[in-house]
Order: C-alpha cells, then sequence, then structure tokens
C-alpha cells in the first residue's frame, strides 16, 4: 500500500509547489507553449486555451484563438456553431474579474438566442470543467485564458495559483505581441496585402489577379513576410501577422 501510494503522494507534493515563471526568460512561443503544457499536466487538465475576448463583431472563434491545443475539428465545431461568443462562460468572465469555474454548462449559449449548435456537448468537453479568467492587456485589451479537465474544481491555495501562472504566462505572451511593433515596419504594403488577401481565403492565383501581379511575386512577397515574421510557412506567417494585428 505505501508503494501505491507514493506516486499519488509525489504528484500532490509538487502540485503545492509554487510553478514559478521567469517572464523574463521567456522569448519565444515555443517556450510559452511548453510553459502551458507544464503548467496543465501539474495540475490535471486536460486542454488549454487563449483568445481574444470576443466583442461586438462577428469574427470567428479561430481567428481569436492566441493559444491553444484544442483539436482543430472542435475549434472548427465552435467556428459552425458560432456559440463560444455568446456562451455562459463568456457573459460571467464580463462581469467579475476574478475566476470562473463550471463544467460543460459554461460552453452553453447564455440566456435565449445562442448559437446555432450545442457543440459544448461534442467531445472533448463533454465530461470537463473549465477554470477561466478574465487578463487584459497593457493597453486594455481583454483576453480569455482558460484551462480545461476532468479533474475537481480548484479550490484555495490552488486557485490562487493557477491564477497566479496564467497572469504570469500572459506577461510573456504580451512580450511576443511587442515583438509585432518591429514586424509592421519591417513588412512592405505589398507583402501585408498578400497575407490580408490569404486570410481571406484567395489563393496566390487570385491575388495575383487581384494586386494585378504574376503569381510568382506573390510567392515571392510571400517568402519574404514569411522570413521576417520569422515562421515556418505560409499559414504561420498568417496567423502570426493576425496576432500581431498586421493585418
Amino acid at each position: 500500500m505505501k508503494d501505491s501510494n507514493e506516486p499519488a503522494s509525489r504528484r500532490e507534493a509538487e502540485t503545492n509547489m509554487p510553478f514559478e515563471i521567469d517572464p523574463a526568460s521567456v522569448r519565444t512561443e515555443y517556450e510559452l507553449l511548453h510553459l502551458l503544457r507544464r503548467l496543465i499536466s501539474r495540475y490535471g487538465f486536460a486542454h488549454f486555451m487563449i483568445a481574444r475576448l470576443p466583442l461586438a463583431d462577428e469574427q470567428r472563434f479561430s481567428e481569436r484563438l492566441v493559444l491553444s491545443n484544442w483539436p482543430a475539428e472542435l475549434v472548427q465545431q465552435y467556428d459552425a456553431g458560432e456559440t463560444f461568443q455568446t456562451s455562459e462562460l463568456v457573459e460571467r468572465l464580463r462581469q467579475t474579474k476574478l475566476p470562473v469555474t463550471g463544467g460543460p454548462e459554461l460552453m452553453e449559449p447564455a440566456g435565449k438566442g445562442g448559437g446555432k449548435a450545442a457543440v459544448f456537448r461534442l467531445p472533448p468537453h463533454a465530461g470537463m470543467g473549465h477554470f477561466a479568467v478574465l487578463l487584459h492587456t497593457t493597453y486594455g485589451e481583454p483576453f480569455v485564458a482558460v484551462l480545461s479537465g476532468t479533474r475537481d474544481e480548484p479550490a484555495g491555495a490552488e486557485r490562487a495559483t493557477l491564477y497566479l501562472a496564467l497572469l504570469q504566462l500572459f506577461e510573456c505572451l504580451e512580450r511576443t505581441f511587442d515583438a509585432g511593433s518591429g514586424a509592421r515596419e519591417k513588412l512592405s504594403s505589398r507583402e501585408v496585402e498578400c497575407l490580408r488577401w490569404a486570410a481571406a481565403g484567395k489563393s496566390s492565383d487570385e491575388i495575383a489577379i487581384i494586386l494585378g501581379i504574376s503569381a510568382y511575386t506573390v510567392s515571392s512577397y510571400f517568402k519574404s513576410a514569411t522570413r521576417k515574421l520569422d515562421a515556418v510557412n505560409r499559414m504561420q506567417a498568417i496567423a502570426r501577422a493576425m496576432r500581431m494585428k498586421l493585418i
């Protein structure tokens, strides 16, 4: 019995230890993702998500996501159902600065006339609880951070520790936003145009027709923009440009 209880005791001891983060030491998005994975692993969650808080516009859920390990098919379901911006979770976060916790009902549309589909019932969120906080950038832009899993609802010191950890991680994330000001100055107007049209779903050939240039030139603009944004491919360049509000 002693041997069987030892791993559980060790996990409990680790959970009670502070999750220490030095924001100044985190320089890349990869390092931030690694820390988020460590956080959910230590505290027994399965998923994390940081997104811009939905406002009055009709921007798709996937376009508001900043960092997430949600399955792609689940993100697509939220896009199709248009339920996140009308969810109980978002409604409650708008009314408090304290953490919001609850079960699958948090993803249900609040009140009447919600989204098109009850996607909150779909896996993997069907039986999960959520721990969410509202965070703001230095300039006041609101973001929501959510940890999801089948574990018990955080309480007491653990609740405070999770809030502080997410606040520190968001501080790291905001530093990556600041890096976008340099990229904005480096990107040419044509590179920005190509990225903007690509984000709207246009192909290279279509962009070439729209801008009155050759497809080869469009490809060159994508290559240079991808390099300037320190991205590995066109899709990542578009995603980073959107996060940095370049497009």
